[in-house]
């Protein structure tokens, strides 16, 4: 198994970081890395989606878990590999921290974790601080 995360602190609130979360359609508005994003229903685990990355084929993923307002997860199939995307709010003295991560595993890891893994790790920091900035105006 591959697996990086990224963790920055907020200023934002849980609530303002869940309403961003939650709202896939509009996922591209803080995820520079995303051109389009949907799902088939409510945000509740089990609900099945489609991400179309900028420079990717769209891929369906599907909400693994869902944990109002601290966590939610999601699951890709890749050719002989899954990629796991999590996304965790928690407290550390005061402060409320951020992290998103992504994990790869299966038999074709190495190849994904070198095609698309790491080009993901780079954008996270990025992606986290366009995810605060916005949750704070709202």
């Amino acid at each position: 198994m591959w697996k990086k995360e990224i963790t920055i602190k907020t200023k934002a609130t849980k609530e303002q970081i869940w309403t961003l979360w939650s709202d896939v359609k509009n996922w591209k508005e803080w995820d520079k890395e995303v051109q389009s994003s949907e799902i088939n229903g409510d945000f509740k685990e089990g609900i099945k989606g489609v991400i179309k990355p900028l420079n990717g084929p769209k891929s369906e993923f599907v909400l693994k878990s869902v944990n109002y307002p601290l966590e939610f997860i999601t699951i890709s199939n890749l050719p002989l590999a899954r990629m796991r995307f999590t996304h965790n709010l928690r407290e550390n003295n005061g402060e409320l921290l951020i992290t998103h991560g992504v994990e790869i595993s299966g038999l074709t890891t190495f190849i994904f974790s070198k095609l698309i893994g790491e080009k993901i790790v780079s954008e996270l920091p990025k992606t986290l601080e366009n995810l605060s900035k916005k949750a704070k105006l709202l």
